[in-house]
């Protein structure tokens, strides 16, 4: 599966206040614009083998690269031919889908598959609001790690609008930062938009929300680092947080120490990252985001005497139940794989929170392994995560909802086959 990210120029939406990019590039779609060609070829290098989608209100288009005729299936009903751009390689189509959902779409070309995802029907939030103030996102940084020798990592700080940096600001820490800077966030869970109109409308604090990206180089050559910091279930990534990136970062931003005002976050393996930098960190950070979670054993290593993710819910059962607040999401189509069953043990962890107490919320959808159901959650997901923050505060006790205690365990049942 491949995810295309769709580089648009920010450079008119800055000239322009009353024109995003996005909105932009699909009102080029809706015209059959001689400038759609010029906006995904500038916007859009590498395409081939990929694929995409970009929304605006209710209008999503589909775009792909591809040498002959391309169609693409919505939401799994029958392919629907594509239009060529003109002179160009890229073939699009639009159309006008429900929003509060997600959707799913594959491309074909060629009698084969091009790549599926899923897409987000965003809600009213992650939208630009009129009158919003708009925060700072900082340049790229680049530091070298002495908790993963050899290895570097590129961070920005983005900091929303009247964000307290005299005596200290909320704190959010995401993983897999180069997803959310610039343009690329405009595609996946806007968050510099959401976060932006939920403190505009007080639903959270200003924050300084710090986005790193995964190492390079490091300690095993010729392997990713993202999955050893990511997946290894041990405290080494919270130390690096802790001893490196933080200290960096408050160079120019004065952030709170209190893990009340503390949350950090991820998708996929950055989500299971996430949640062992609040587990092994208590003390540090109290809030968790964590989409299509990674709780399985793709670092499990047992020559090394190393366990996987799944030991994760166990812990939680096994262990003394820690203060911490865990918003999580998964979707039933969600990877099978070698490693394990992300679906299964993200309901795994969310009986294991419930059992032990856990302040927590679990949305279960159908979506795959994308960050779509994250990103149309983000605007209830962070409302719910800092509810109740305030800056006189430096501690609060996190205990389960009363409507959630109410509510039985989840239980698994088979959709897709005859049990017997």
């Amino acid at each position: 599966m491949y995810r295309l990210l769709l580089f648009l120029s920010v450079t008119a939406f800055q000239s322009n206040a009353q024109t995003h990019p996005l909105e932009t590039l699909i009102t080029a779609a809706r015209e059959h614009s001689p400038r759609l060609g010029a906006l995904l070829e500038a916007g859009l290098p590498g395409l081939a083998g990929r694929d995409g989608a970009a929304v605006w209100g209710q209008e999503f288009l589909f775009a792909v690269r591809a040498d002959g005729a391309a169609t693409v299936s919505i939401d799994r009903e029958p392919p629907l031919p594509m239009r060529r751009v003109e002179g160009k390689p890229y073939w699009y189509l639009l159309r006008t889908l429900r929003l509060g959902v997600t959707h799913h779409y594959e491309y074909f070309a060629g009698g084969r598959s091009l790549g599926s995802y899923d897409v987000a029907g965003y809600n009213p939030d992650s939208y630009p609001r009129a009158g919003v103030a708009r925060g700072v996102l900082s340049n790229q940084k680049t530091l070298r790690s002495r908790v993963y020798p050899g290895m570097a990592a590129n961070f920005w700080v983005y900091a929303n609008a009247g964000v307290d940096l005299k005596n200290g600001a909320p704190l959010m820490v995401w993983q897999d930062g180069e997803t959310i800077v610039g343009n690329a966030d405009l595609l996946r869970l806007r968050l510099q938009i959401v976060s932006d109109n939920l403190v505009a409308k007080k639903l959270i604090p200003p924050m300084v929300h710090v986005l790193i990206s995964p190492g390079e180089g490091g300690p095993a050559r010729g392997v990713r680092m993202r999955s050893i910091q990511y997946d290894t279930v041990s405290e080494r990534y919270g130390k690096y947080l802790l001893e490196e990136i933080l200290p960096e970062v408050e160079k120019t931003y004065r952030i709170r120490k209190d893990a009340y005002s503390r949350a950090v976050a991820g998708a996929s393996s950055g989500a299971i990252c996430a949640f062992n930098v609040a587990w092994y960190f208590p003390g540090q950070f109290s809030r968790v985001l964590s989409h299509i979670g990674s709780f399985t054993g793709i670092q499990w290593q047992p020559e090394k005497g190393q366990d996987g993710g799944y030991i994760v819910a166990h812990r939680v059962r096994r262990e003394a139940r820690k203060n911490l607040r865990v918003w999580l999401s998964d979707g039933a189509d969600d990877i099978e794989n070698q490693a394990g069953s992300w679906p299964l043990q993200n309901i795994q962890l969310a009986n294991s929170l419930k059992l032990k107490g856990y302040d927590f919320h679990f949305r279960f959808g159908e979506s795959a392994h994308a960050i779509a159901q994250g990103a149309m959650d983000l605007p209830e997901s962070l409302a719910w995560l800092w509810r109740g923050w305030e800056a006189s505060r430096t501690e609060e006790v996190f205990e389960m909802e009363a409507a959630e205690r109410a509510k039985p365990l989840f239980r698994v049942k088979i959709a897709n086959r005859e049990a017997w």
